[in-house]
């Protein structure tokens, strides 16, 4: 096992993705299912597959292996996203510029705020009365 890949972490809300990446020939797996298989929504495999626009790369020259698990499909969405972009600075720090540039090394600190005591959720207050 002497294949060499470069790994990075993303994670966002409750979601954490290891994303691997290598030499190769084009194949996206994400949970030991394809791509287009496991990310069924439409726009989400566009979305997760935009760092390679950025950088003018080719997804056709890299294998790519995820292992995402937690939260909703959103987050793991968001989650793969980052860790790819990461894996890639990390096979090529000249990539950094325009991933910075795009966004896409920047986690998203937005995560689900809690409930209050008193309080129906985490804002929204009973219903005042005056009687």
């Amino acid at each position: 096992m002497s294949e060499r890949y470069f790994e990075g972490i993303g994670r966002r809300k409750e979601s954490t993705a290891r994303v691997r990446i290598s030499n190769g020939s084009g194949k996206f797996i994400v949970n030991e299912k394809e791509i287009e298989a496991y990310f069924t929504r439409h726009g989400d495999t566009n979305t997760i597959l935009e760092p390679f626009t950025a950088v003018g790369e080719k997804r056709a020259s890299y294998d790519v292996s995820v292992h995402v698990k937690g939260g909703g499909v959103t987050g793991q969405t968001d989650a793969v996203l980052l860790g790819l972009a990461r894996a890639l600075v990390k096979s090529n720090p000249e990539m950094q510029p325009p991933l910075r540039k795009g966004g896409y090394l920047t986690r998203n600190p937005l995560v689900k705020e809690r409930k209050k005591p008193g309080l129906k959720g985490a804002r929204k207050a009973p219903t005042y009365t005056k009687r």
